[in-house]
């Protein structure tokens, strides 16, 4: 089974706006819908549980049953302190309808425009392996600096690459690894595939899409907004 974690726990403080930037709407649908949307009507994701503030959970149940997506919607789950323990808060409620051998994919509510080509690259590669992640390539020269003044070091641009969500892992490897990383060391933690790697899991890289960009700033938001205006593909 493929379940998959939606994350819609944050507030979205550096976007600047009234409301957590999930919820704002652009061409009247808010932005959460349009991944859930996506994951939904994929055939091979089998459930949804989703991390959301509970002040939303009503909002999002009527948004839900007005996109006919309750069908695999399993519930909701607590935001944690940080997007790791949000994740691990996800891991403990799924485990009454999962198993260890099941694979989760963890996306972001932000993340608007995965698309359905993403979904089945990911969840295919995954069997090959203990997890996947898509990235992309580094276009510019990257440079390492430890006080963000001076320049320590150049760094080879083919050895780096940007990491995206949509993410997956094998459910019991992924929750031992992230329950390895508690009380304290899980809040230290600021990509979903760190406590895989620092687990010893094997983990493989697939290409990431330039279009599934993470909404974050004003720009994002209305990059975001002109590509729905011209009908964003998300074959």
């Amino acid at each position: 089974m493929n379940i998959a974690l939606i994350l819609s726990g944050g507030t979205g403080a550096r976007l600047g706006a009234k409301i957590p930037k999930q919820y704002i709407k652009i061409e009247g649908k808010p932005i959460i819908s349009y991944c859930i949307e996506t994951l939904s009507k994929h055939p091979q994701i089998d459930a949804m549980q989703i991390v959301a503030d509970k002040a939303w959970y009503k909002e999002i149940e009527k948004w839900l049953e007005t996109a006919d997506c309750q069908r695999k919607f399993r519930g909701f789950s607590k935001p944690g302190k940080n997007r790791q323990l949000s994740i691990y808060h996800a891991l403990e409620d799924i485990k009454a309808y999962t198993t260890d051998t099941d694979y989760i994919f963890i996306h972001d509510a932000a993340r608007p425009l995965l698309s359905k080509r993403q979904i089945s690259n990911c969840l295919d590669a995954a069997v090959l392996c203990d997890g996947v992640m898509p990235v992309l390539p580094m276009k510019d020269t990257v440079y390492h600096s430890i006080n963000g003044k001076k320049v320590e070091a150049l760094l080879n641009r083919k050895e780096i690459y940007a990491g995206q969500a949509p993410e997956v892992f094998q459910y019991g490897k992924y929750y031992a690894a992230n329950r390895c990383l508690l009380p304290d060391k899980i809040l230290t933690i600021n990509g979903s595939t760190e406590p895989a790697i620092l687990y010893g899991m094997d983990i493989m890289m697939i290409p990431g899409e330039e279009a599934n960009f993470k909404i974050t700033t004003k720009e994002d938001l209305k990059r975001f907004q002109k590509m729905v205006e011209k009908g964003a593909d998300r074959g």
